[in-house]
């Protein structure tokens, strides 16, 4: 893949703070704020234009997981205002605009369509918006020049550390020459036989991994009790959700899943605590001796 060159402003001069992000030679412009920073806000140009926006904040009924609402306006600053009395679960913003401010009404439904169906395929967040609208019709070119605009976006967002449509790439679909070789996490007492990647810089078990039930691990000091209560109710979370499909006998992952780390994915995937570096073992040795090539 070749190098993006993004630019990133902070507008008042703090981490956390008002930042703008804009990709070289791509016309889209991106503004991301705290909700504490919403007067300061409202009062920038991009804010009186026409785009889309995303709304983010803490999903306490999940673990690792943001609630997200995405929407669009003719005057960005205006549907922001309502959302202000309306919707108190948000505490991050995101003004996805263009900086020759030629997004029309269309363009911005368009935007909004194509990022929730990204979110719903990513699934890295909660949706609370309670439709799916279609894609509008728009001209071929226009069209086209709209997907590029979204490719880019899913370039910029994460680096600024949203990730709401992140779509985890597919295993065997390398974007460089970083991608892992294949790990494997085994125990045939509990019938566990999970592969996993690093893809796209994200420790991702693969779909058809066999793991456990259900959590069966017990701390005994404070600090592990909280740490396997964090597992437990990711495990618990991954069945509610479908992701892992329970019967009898162990439970098999129905798509990939993207972890914060490999020793988080192999505790989901052991119902105990696991040193991922370590347990994760290719054909090239461990997940760690894979992390250290090159290294001196």
């Amino acid at each position: 893949m070749s190098g993006k060159q993004i630019k990133l402003f902070l507008a008042d001069g703090t981490p956390g703070g008002l930042t703008t992000a804009e990709i070289t030679n791509w016309t889209g412009h991106v503004l991301v704020a705290r909700r504490s920073d919403l007067a300061d806000l409202l009062n920038r140009d991009e804010a009186q234009r026409t785009g889309a926006y995303i709304l983010l904040g803490e999903d306490e009924s999940t673990i690792e997981t943001d609630r997200c609402y995405i929407g669009e306006a003719d005057v960005v600053a205006d549907r922001l205002r309502h959302h202000h009395r309306d919707k108190d679960f948000w505490n991050r913003v995101v003004i996805i605009t263009s900086k020759d401010a030629n997004l029309t009404k269309a363009h911005g439904r368009y935007l909004e369509s194509r990022l929730i169906a990204l979110a719903t395929q990513a699934g890295r967040v909660s949706l609370e918006n309670s439709t799916a609208p279609p894609v509008p019709a728009l001209p071929e070119a226009d069209a086209s020049d709209m997907d590029y605009f979204v490719s880019q976006l899913q370039i910029v967002l994460p680096v600024l550390g949203i990730n709401a449509i992140r779509v985890p790439v597919a295993s065997g679909q390398a974007r460089d020459a970083n991608e892992s070789p294949l790990f494997r996490l085994t125990h045939a007492k509990l019938g566990v036989d999970a592969q996993a990647q690093q893809i796209d810089g994200e420790f991702t078990m693969l779909a058809g991994s066999r793991v456990v039930e259900s959590w069966h691990g017990v701390g005994k000091a404070d600090s592990t009790i909280k740490a396997y209560d964090t597992y437990r109710a990711q495990h618990q979370q991954l069945v509610s959700t479908g992701a892992i499909a329970v019967g009898s006998g162990p439970g098999t992952l129905t798509r990939n899943v993207v972890f914060s780390s490999p020793s988080t994915a192999g505790a989901v995937a052991l119902g105990r605590s696991c040193n991922g570096r370590r347990e994760w073992i290719s054909s090239e040795g461990t997940f760690g001796d894979w992390e250290s090539r090159g290294v001196e």
